[in-house]
This record gives C-alpha cells, structure tokens and sequence, in this order.
C-alpha cells in the first residue's frame, strides 16, 4: 500500500486532510472536473472490489504484490477514465492511515464527511456502489459516535452483500446473534478479523 500512498501525497498533505477542508474540497472539486466520467468503464470498481476481496474479505487481509502496480499504471493512464474516484479513495486510505500511524485520534466527522462524498461520486457514476464503501461508511459512523446508524448501514449492506465476511463480522458484534457466530466460527475461524475480534 505504500506505493500507492505517494499518488495522494503528490496533491496533499495530511494536515490539508485532517485541518483544511477547503484545501480539501477545492483539490476533490479540481479532480472532478479533469475526470473523464464513464459509467460503462468498470476499471475502477473492479479496483475497489478487488481491493476489498483482497485487504478484508480474506483470511490474511494483506494486498496482493500486484495491486499498488495496477493502481500507479492505472494513475498513470491520461486516457483513464473515473480518476477522481480513485483520487479519492486514496485520500480516504491515505487519511486513515497517515492518523493512525501518528497515533493521532481520528476525526470521525471529517472521516465520514469523506466517505460521503466518495460515495456518492460512486453512485452517481455507476448506479451502485460496492461493499467496501458499505463497510468503511459504517466504521466513520460509528468513529463519528453514530452507533445507531452504523448498525444500519451494516445491516443494510448484508442484505445485499451476505456473504461479506466483515460485515458478518460486525453484525454479530452489533448483535451477538448466535446463527451468525456459529457462521463464522464454521465457516471462517481463519478469518484475520474473526481473530481480532476474538470470537470463538
């Protein structure tokens, strides 16, 4: 993932993120207009899906050697279409981790201020979004101390995603619903978030 971080800090700062939100929106607001948008072109969906499918849906959550490559390629592509959404994925990605490697408490309006807009970006492009975006709004919600909306947006998300590890895993944190342990202690005792949330 460090590859693909340089992409974002080309643009950005992290204090732009965290501390100026106009810088933030002005540079988002730039990356749109220079966007060509086509939402015929999968290419960075398929990304995000495979991003997800690679860091929380299987039992190690590592990103495949492979991955930063595609992405800096696909950066790369003038002829790419979409950008902006990947632009701002990796803002999100980048926030995230810039915060928590300097032990710093994230700012959860600001996190979910970001996902809201990625989001709707992602739907306004494709007609649906994907389950990454699903996930990552409820962890916002609930860091912004939005714990009822958290547990609906996962519980939403499951009806249309059942077979999301991550999200089973928070259902039953939400829940304690013993059919849903029972699934995941079966079906993915591997599973590195299984393992971190300790359930067995």
């Amino acid at each position: 993932m460090k590859k693909t971080i340089f992409i974002v800090l080309t643009f950005l700062s992290i204090q732009a993120f965290s501390q100026q939100n106009d810088a933030y929106k002005e540079f988002i607001d730039k990356a749109k207009k220079e966007a060509i948008v086509d939402g015929q072109d999968m290419e960075v969906y398929d990304l995000l899906n495979d991003f997800y499918e690679q860091v929380l849906q299987s039992d190690s959550g590592e990103l495949n050697p492979d991955m930063a490559t595609r992405i800096q390629h696909f950066y790369e592509n003038k002829e790419a279409k979409n950008k902006h959404l990947l632009v701002m994925f990796l803002g999100y990605q980048e926030y995230i981790s810039a915060t928590t490697q300097a032990r710093q408490r994230l700012d959860g309006d600001f996190q979910k201020s970001l996902l809201d807009d990625l989001e709707h970006e992602i739907e306004k492009t494709y007609g649906k979004v994907p389950v990454l975006i699903h996930i990552y709004k409820a962890e916002a919600l609930r860091s912004a101390g939005n714990v009822e909306d958290a547990k609906k947006t996962i519980s939403d998300a499951l009806k249309n995603f059942p077979n999301s590890v991550p999200l089973k895993v928070y259902s039953y944190v939400d829940s304690m619903n013993e059919d849903l342990k029972m699934d995941l202690i079966k079906n993915h005792s591997n599973h590195w978030m299984v393992k971190q949330f300790g359930i067995k």
